[in-house]
């Protein structure tokens, strides 16, 4: 089972790229974004760590972390945001290696296929057997952001300062998938890197 870690800026398009390689090859498709949701659950890793740090203010009325308050509450507290990533993000990388394991102990699967915006940054260069940066210009990130998520241009300014420039994608890369144009063509590269 080959271990691919799938990279790139908001906008570039890998939801899309990872649902195509989960139709299309024998492949577990994990997205660390949404095990970062699983391990805040009740009674899951972090849970009570996060309401140890943040209070009660951020559950809903059901007893689940309400992600939208959370953010708010760390928003424009860099200090509290690094505690919150400090709990959050081992957790994950906790639960990513024992599904990996699990994965490949199944037998089923060819490739294990995991997206992070934060893989290079966390480490998982280190535990992938390559990664793969999934490009698209700044031109085309922002019309998708703009268009699919409502984003205003000063969020977009925001998120895309945050993230690694496209000069230390490519450095970590062994492929780059350019998601600008149609997604026929980044389907073509896709089967290109894979078929060899």
């Amino acid at each position: 089972m080959k271990i691919v870690g799938i990279t790139g800026g908001v906008g570039a398009g890998k939801s899309e790229i990872m649902s195509f390689l989960a139709r299309q090859y024998k492949a577990k498709v994990v997205r660390a974004d949404e095990v970062g949701h699983l391990v805040m659950q009740p009674g899951k890793a972090c849970y009570m760590r996060l309401l140890s740090l943040l209070n009660d203010d951020i559950l809903s009325e059901d007893g689940t972390i309400d992600r939208r308050r959370m953010a708010e509450k760390i928003f424009d507290d860099p200090g509290l945001l690094n505690s919150v990533n400090s709990i959050i993000h081992p957790a994950v990388k906790e639960y990513v290696l024992e599904d990996m394991a699990a994965a490949r102990d199944s037998g089923r699967y060819d490739f294990y296929f995991l997206e992070a915006a934060l893989l290079i940054e966390e480490g998982y260069d280190k535990i992938c057997d390559e990664l793969w940066y999934i490009y698209a210009s700044n031109d085309v990130r922002r019309q998708r952001l703009r268009e699919s998520r409502g984003y205003s241009d000063e969020k977009i300014n925001s998120i895309m300062a945050n993230q690694l420039t496209d000069d230390m994608f490519r450095r970590y890369a062994a492929h780059i998938i350019d998601n600008s144009g149609t997604i026929e063509e980044s389907y073509r590269q896709i089967e290109e890197v894979i078929h060899g």
